[in-house]
This record gives C-alpha cells, sequence and structure tokens, in this order.
C-alpha cells in the first residue's frame, strides 16, 4: 500500500507485496487456497486485492466474499495490458497485499498464466494437488521453475496433504530455493463446491462459503503463512503511460440520458463488473431487475440479459408470463436488447433442460436451445458486429437450433474456422458471446442507442407466433 497526498499530483508508481497463484493444472485448489488466504489476511484486519485470470464469472464471486473488496479479471487478450496494468496500480495504491489467481495451468492458454506473471514481474506460489505422490510433487515444482527464466516461483502450496510425513517427504525433495510455504490437509470441508460450468454461485451458498473461508484460513494461518506474504518484498506497480492511460479515462457520454435494464439474479449472473463500470462511466444509468422472480420490467430505454443459468431456472422463467410478455412489448417496440449466452437461451422460442423437460422461454428469436452434457465450447473471439469488434470469450454447454441466418460471426483467437453465430431481429442482439464491453466503448454504446441498428432482421413477435 502506497501513501499519497491527495494535494499533491497523482502517483505515477506504488508498491505493494504481491502474489500470483497458480497450479500445474486445473483442479489443483487455486480457487480454495486462494479464497483461504484472502479471508485469513483479512481477519487480521488487511485490505487484501484479488484478481482473477481469464474471462471467468463464477470464481470472482467467491474471491470478493471471501476478501469483502471487488474481484476485477485480468487477461491479457480480452483486455489488454494497459487496462490489467491500471487495475493492478490501483489496488496497488490501498492494498496491503495483492492476490492474483491463475487460470487452468502455468503455461496453458495464450496468453497464460505464466506471461501475466512475468509482465508484471509477480512472484509465482505454486498449489498443487499432492494426493498420490511425494517427491515428484517436487520434481513437477522444480520442472515448472526451471521451464521459462522470466519467472520466479517463490514457494510451493501443498494441497491434500495426507499426513506430517507426507509433508516433509514433500519438503525434503524440494530445491533449495523453493520453499514449502503450507500444506492443507486433505479434508472435504475445505473444498469448494462445483457445477457443470465452474464454482456454484456464491450467493446461492453464502453461509457454506463462510465456513469453508474460515476452516481453510485457520488451516493456513497456523501454517503461519500471513506473515510469509506480508514480508514479501513488495512489487513496483506502475500505471499506464499518458497516451494509454488517457484511452483508458477518456470516455464520452455516448449514453448520457439512457436508461438500460441489466438482468441479475440467479439465472443471470455472468456480469463482468468493468462492463457495468463502463455503461456508467459513458453516462447511462443502470436498473437491475430480476426476470424470474419480477412481473414488469423496470422503465428503461434498452435491455441487457447476460450468461447465467438460466436451464436450471428454465421452469420458473416459463412461468413468470407476466415478464414474459413485458420483455416482448419491447421487443416489438423497437428498443435496443443485448443477449448474451444465457441471454441468447432465454431470447429463442424453447429451452430444453438436463432433465430433458422443454419450457417456453421469449420467443423474440427463432430457434429453441438444448443442453448437451458435459461437452461444451469454449474460447476466446472478437465479436465482429456491425458496430463494430468487441472481444470477448464463449463458455457454453448447449445447443441453438432452428435459428435464423446469422449476421456476423465470431473471429476466433487462433483458428479460421467461424467462431460463434451473431444474430439480430428488430433491435435484438443474440450471441453465445460473453462481451468485454471496455474493449471497444463506441461499438457497445451504439448497441444499447435508440434508433435503428444496422443488419437488422425484422420480425415481430406476433408473427413468430404465428
Amino acid at each position: 500500500m502506497t501513501e499519497h497526498d491527495p494535494n499533491r499530483a497523482a502517483p505515477t508508481s506504488a508498491a505493494c507485496p504481491a502474489v500470483f497463484i497458480a497450479a500445474p493444472a486445473s483442479g489443483q485448489g487455486k480457487t480454495t487456497v486462494t479464497a483461504a488466504l484472502a479471508r485469513m489476511l483479512r481477519n487480521r484486519g488487511k485490505v487484501v486485492r484479488v484478481f482473477k485470470t481469464g474471462p471467468d464469472y463464477l470464481d470472482p464471486l467467491v474471491l470478493a466474499q471471501a476478501s469483502g473488496q471487488p474481484v476485477d479479471q485480468l487477461d491479457l487478450w480480452m483486455a489488454g495490458e494497459a487496462y490489467c496494468r491500471q487495475r493492478l496500480f490501483e489496488a496497488a495504491l490501498e492494498a496491503d497485499l495483492i492476490l492474483v489467481e491463475g487460470a487452468m495451468g502455468l503455461f496453458d492458454g495464450e496468453p497464460s498464466s505464466a506471461d501475466l506473471a512475468a509482465l508484471f514481474e509477480l512472484p509465482l506460489v505454486i498449489v498443487m494437488d499432492v494426493k498420490g505422490m511425494a517427491q515428484t510433487a517436487a520434481a513437477l515444482v522444480a520442472g515448472l521453475a526451471g521451464f521459462r527464466d522470466d519467472i520466479r516461483i517463490a514457494g510451493m502450496i501443498a494441497n491434500a496433504c495426507g499426513s506430517q510425513r507426507h509433508r516433509e517427504l514433500i519438503e525434503a525433495a524440494l530445491p533449495d530455493a523453493i520453499p514449502l510455504l503450507a500444506s492443507v490437509p486433505r479434508d472435504t470441508a475445505l473444498a469448494l463446491p462445483e457445477r457443470h460450468l465452474g464454482l456454484v454461485q456464491a450467493d446461492e451458498i453464502r453461509d457454506e462459503l463462510e465456513a469453508r473461508f474460515e476452516a481453510g484460513a485457520a488451516a493456513l494461518e497456523a501454517e503461519g503463512l500471513a506473515e510469509a506474504l506480508l514480508q514479501l518484498p513488495p512489487v513496483m506497480f506502475s500505471a499506464p503511460d499518458v497516451e494509454a492511460l488517457h484511452a483508458l479515462s477518456s470516455l464520452q457520454p455516448l449514453l448520457a440520458g439512457q436508461t438500460i435494464g441489466v438482468a441479475r439474479d440467479a439465472a443471470f449472473s455472468f456480469i463482468y463488473q468493468a462492463n457495468l463500470d463502463l455503461l456508467e462511466g459513458m453516462g447511462a444509468t443502470l436498473r437491475f431487475f430480476s426476470p424470474l422472480n419480477d412481473a414488469q420490467l423496470p422503465t428503461c430505454d434498452a435491455l441487457w440479459f447476460p450468461g447465467g443459468y438460466p436451464e436450471l431456472h428454465a421452469a420458473r422463467l416459463a412461468e413468470n408470463g407476466a415478464m414474459r410478455d413485458d420483455i416482448r412489448r419491447f421487443f416489438d417496440a423497437d428498443k435496443p436488447i443485448l443477449a448474451e449466452c444465457g441471454g441468447l437461451l432465454y431470447s429463442l422460442e424453447t429451452l430444453t433442460d438436463y432433465a430433458d423437460s422443454t419450457h417456453a422461454m421469449l420467443g423474440l428469436l427463432p430457434g429453441h436451445g438444448a443442453m448437451r452434457g458435459r461437452r461444451g465450447c469454449q474460447g476466446m473471439q472478437t465479436a465482429e458486429l456491425p458496430e463494430g469488434p468487441v472481444r470477448g470469450h464463449a463458455h457454453h454447454r448447449s445447443l441453438a437450433e432452428g435459428t435464423p441466418e446469422a449476421i456476423a460471426f465470431g473471429r476466433r483467437q487462433r483458428h479460421p474456422a467461424p467462431g460463434e453465430a451473431i444474430y439480430r431481429q428488430r433491435r435484438l442482439t443474440a450471441t453465445y458471446l460473453h462481451l468485454f464491453f471496455p474493449d471497444n466503448p463506441a461499438a457497445v454504446a451504439r448497441l444499447f442507442m435508440p434508433g435503428q441498428a444496422s443488419e437488422t432482421h425484422s420480425i415481430t413477435t406476433q408473427e413468430l407466433h404465428g
């Protein structure tokens, strides 16, 4: 944390201890350990700012509850270096410690967790599930440390450790330069529950999560980990250069006077805080509503249906006929609507859930959605919208069939095949892609502005339903 005098010029750098929590693969317990670390330090009265690598919605909700602070996503491809640099710099001004949780394995993806850690010179702590191995765990950590010369591994946390003897075997085999910082016992009471797209949403199990946070914090506190982290040499974070900072801060009030209704409840919750901040930064007023529980829309000029889990709440969405009728009237009035992933499924005529039950949806867009088991689609893509390109990602385990001709497709990060389809009916824009709004604020503003959109295929809900 760097103290600064408000009467002086704005600081351009800030120093703060920071740790990047990484792993050799997914499923090693990174989120469980990161949440426990955040709660341990929060319990000591420390300000802990946590970030999540990659386009993740669910982990940040868990980490925000554990730390008591907002959690932003950091992704070098989707958000860009200047955005990531600014977020880390702002956090360093106020935090006692910064934690960045990686995604997948340390070197997986382009850019990878290692790329982010190397760019900002963040020391790495490797979390590894050591069940079924001992000295081999040390060999794997040593291999990670030697794979690239632009990263530094500051230590290891052995997760799911079976006993004190198990810990001793691992610790004795580690290279001298890589200490075993802690071991987490093999205890199901510490692990975070999962669901088909990742972690269960935090709001659904707040009390259960609190118990797990506290248990994890106690286990790490007993290892003396708080002192080790707080005594790390601080990392120097610099603000973006003048040109990049101007690009981040010079938002035009393109949405001044516009009110945007944002669906937010258990069915629609995949929302980047950065997206909300951008809309408000462009002058929009945001009004949240629940397609599950509310009987009508708030007074607004545009709608945004983000992703989420509509398949888990399809029956209730179908039963809320008053809300569905109000949304159809909004659509028929040629008002702007953005529907992403779960919002796309809600916009279709029907949705078939995992129990093979089919439920009526909004019927704004011809087509039928159905869940398809464990296999899914994911990846980084650029939405080639008529309003302009916007980067984002896809992550879904459903199919949309019988849909109209797409007006455009996502452009994949590294593959020449067309990405996710982008549909447009009247002022509805629907796609499986989750958009990262700060990538192209002007294009996003045009999506929500009143007036006729580009490349619009017109159809009323009365025509759709015959």
